[in-house]
């Protein structure tokens, strides 16, 4: 029968025996690496593989994580989109720099990512938002993500003027777009018995890109 009683949480463990991750494993470039993994987490059909765990800072410091969604990479960056006034929006505004997390359990993988920001142009941000279901568009107008409202039905309500105001094509929102994070390392990290996990990460520096294995 169920009951109130917490879970054993010292006792919760998972010893990993998937193949190891050795420098002779890794593509040539962080980005190939991520396709070959994020492919992997396609195939297994893993919940939402494009979602990442992405925390910021604000100005004083104080940290949050959210999950988002990753909707474009290439040798530049990783890009998700977001309304700018959200927290993380804001965050990003007064301290452009972020970590982003692949959470690949299924897989025992993760994928962390740490890199400076930049934001999308508006042409970029654009496109995007044309291929987003006409919903979710309404959706972006609708929200003042992150802000105190009153009720479930204040929200259903700004969607409906938001549809009644957009009959046709739906426009870019003025405070909505996407973000950039260009990687300053990435590290792939496979589970292994024992908690002696593999843990390779790239590192960009002023000469290239560095492989670096990092103890668990």
């Amino acid at each position: 029968m169920p009951t109130d009683r917490d879970p054993d949480l010292a006792g919760m463990r998972r010893n990993y025996v998937a193949a190891g991750l050795s420098e002779d494993d890794l593509a040539a470039n962080w980005m190939t690496q991520l396709r070959r993994w994020l492919a992997d987490a396609v195939r297994a059909d893993l919940p939402e593989p494009n979602a990442m765990v992405l925390a910021t800072a604000a100005a004083d410091g104080r940290p949050s994580a959210r999950t988002v969604l990753l909707k474009e990479y290439d040798e530049t960056g990783l890009v998700f989109y977001t309304n700018y006034d959200s927290r993380k929006g804001s965050d990003l505004t007064a301290n452009p720099r972020a970590s982003l997390v692949f959470p690949w359990i299924g897989l025992s993988r993760q994928v962390v990512l740490t890199g400076d920001v930049s934001v999308l142009s508006r042409e970029q941000s654009a496109r995007y938002f044309s291929s987003r279901p006409r919903g979710s568009q309404l959706g972006a107008f609708a929200s003042p993500q992150s802000q105190v409202i009153a009720t479930r039905a204040e929200l259903d309500d700004a969607w409906r003027r938001a549809e009644l105001a957009h009959p046709d094509e739906i426009p870019l929102p003025p405070r909505w777009g996407g973000f950039r994070v260009a990687p300053l390392t990435v590290e792939f990290w496979q589970g292994q018995t024992d908690r002696l996990h593999d843990r390779l990460r790239y590192r960009r520096t002023d000469s290239g890109w560095l492989v670096e294995r990092l103890a668990p």
